[in-house]
């Protein structure tokens, strides 16, 4: 089977999916989750009136993080992605499901050659990323400070 025959095979069996439903979704899902790490931080402020913002911050986001992990864990989470879709994977809980779910996964081959080895695969070019981009625009700023 050549590259066009399969092509129009997968576009004759694929299943039709509603792209306005399937953006829906990801909005309101996506929202939700975001809407909860709101919860999250509002109770941080209520129980810690004395911590400063980035301390609730921090703890907002490792609250995020365990939950995502510990829902990638229990199955909850890809139940969650195959209804929200991105809007499962933009908010920090996604990025704890990336490195999850390849740990999981991988677990069988051992710790240093299975988990360890592999629990970046998904989330190590994000944050490859972030840091040489964070580096990038970190230089610039200071070129443009000095000048």
């Amino acid at each position: 089977m050549d590259g066009k025959s399969y092509c129009e095979y997968v576009s004759k069996t694929a299943p039709r999916t509603s792209e306005l439903k399937t953006l829906l979704a990801a909005f309101a899902i996506g929202g939700l989750i975001c809407m909860i790490g709101e919860g999250f931080s509002d109770l941080y402020a209520f129980l810690l009136p004395e911590a400063e913002e980035s301390v609730r911050g921090s703890l907002t986001s490792a609250t995020m993080i365990f939950f995502g992990a510990l829902f990638t864990g229990f199955g909850i989470y890809d139940k969650i992605g195959g209804v929200a879709g991105a809007g499962s994977i933009v908010p920090i809980t996604g990025f704890a499901n990336s490195i999850a779910s390849p740990a999981m996964e991988f677990r069988r081959e051992g710790i240093i050659f299975g988990l360890m080895a592999k629990m970046f695969v998904i989330a190590g070019p994000v944050i490859v990323t972030g840091i040489v981009s964070s580096v990038i625009v970190g230089v610039i700023y200071r070129i443009i400070a000095i000048v």
